[in-house]
């Protein structure tokens, strides 16, 4: 469900839906012992439940902090802190600290995504709650959002006083709204854009980039549906991001996104953006240029199969995960000259 690593770190942490994270190491060994067992507490009954998110501390070397989103045994969805046990092979189970609970309305649309930007601030996706699209459009509600959270401040955090709804008109926490469910997000820090992937209802999934600086932005749903009117008839007169990719029902069913890749194994597809579809399991990808997706490309060769979700190891390259729990890793294919 989710992959990631602190920087320069040579091991792959690999979070399951039933609430495991295993460590795999550059040679593709397993760890015998998961880094850190959640199972007793994580719901993964539904297809939508279970350990969804992880991410890293940018000072995970030194102070061994990380962040987990997962689904409870009542079907509600918890972001909580653990730190690193005595052992540095083994996360302490007993460190949980609880940073936010969601009370959702549903079993679906969850979100869960998590990860840092370059500003040192966890950014966090939450779906709309499945709530039939009342909640995309309020920004005082943590539903269908992204969160932007200083994890250093405060008990249990702060909301960065450059929030764009920290001073009223909606929650502190939240950077962003209008989503449904945004199942994967991923930030460009060297270029400074994030790229949601939000999951569409009935015809259309869609990407959506903007930069770290465009706090308030409000991506439609569910006023719309990618770029058409889906709900009200105010989608016309409420300005909204419209999407750089979108594609429809035809192609697919639940986008999930990806990453810009920044490894250096393969310079050929630098700043390239990939991305997939759960159902029709296809690899995609696009450049993005001062506004607009270029070099559209699909990538038969890649066929994984359900793509749950991307992920970068500890220098940039970049990993799939799939349903049927496969872990690809993108390496160069070369013609010799």
């Amino acid at each position: 469900m989710a992959i990631a690593a602190p920087r320069g770190d040579t091991r792959l942490f690999v979070a399951q839906r039933e609430g495991t994270i295993e460590v795999v190491s550059g040679d593709g060994e397993i760890q015998e012992e998961p880094f850190l067992d959640l199972s007793d507490r994580v719901w993964a009954n539904g297809i939508e439940q279970g350990l969804l998110g992880l991410a890293f501390h940018p000072g995970y070397a030194e102070n061994g902090r990380l962040f987990v989103y997962f689904t409870d045994d009542n079907n509600d969805t918890r972001l909580a802190e653990y730190t690193v046990g005595t052992d540095p092979a083994f996360a302490d189970a007993e460190s949980y600290r609880e940073l936010l609970l969601f009370d959702q309305p549903t079993e679906r649309h969850n979100g869960g995504m998590l990860e840092f930007g370059p500003d040192g601030f966890l950014y966090v996706s939450v779906g709309d709650g499945g709530d039939g699209g009342h909640n995309g459009q309020k920004s005082d509600t943590l539903f269908g959002t992204i969160l932007r959270i200083d994890v250093d401040g405060g008990e249990p955090y702060l909301a960065p006083p450059d929030n764009p709804f920290v001073a009223g008109g909606g929650a502190p926490e939240v950077w962003a709204y209008g989503l449904r469910n945004p199942w994967r997000f991923s930030i460009d820090h060297e270029a400074g854009l994030i790229y949601i992937a939000d999951v569409g209802q009935q015809d259309w999934e869609e990407i959506n980039v903007v930069g770290l600086d465009a706090g308030g932005a409000n991506f439609g749903w569910a006023y719309r549906e990618g770029s058409r009117c889906f709900s009200s008839p105010e989608c016309e007169e409420t300005e909204t991001v419209l999407p750089v990719v979108e594609y429809g029902h035809q192609e697919g069913c639940s986008v999930t996104g990806g990453y810009v890749y920044r490894g250096g194994a393969i310079p050929e597809v630098a700043g390239t953006y990939f991305y997939s579809d759960w159902c029709s399991g296809w690899i995609r990808s696009f450049r993005y240029d001062n506004g607009t997706a270029v070099d559209l490309e699909e990538w038969p060769a890649l066929q994984p199969g359900q793509v749950n979700t991307f992920g970068v190891d500890g220098f940039g390259e970049l990993y799939i995960g799939t349903w049927s729990g496969e872990v690809w890793k993108l390496v160069p294919v070369r013609a010799e000259s």
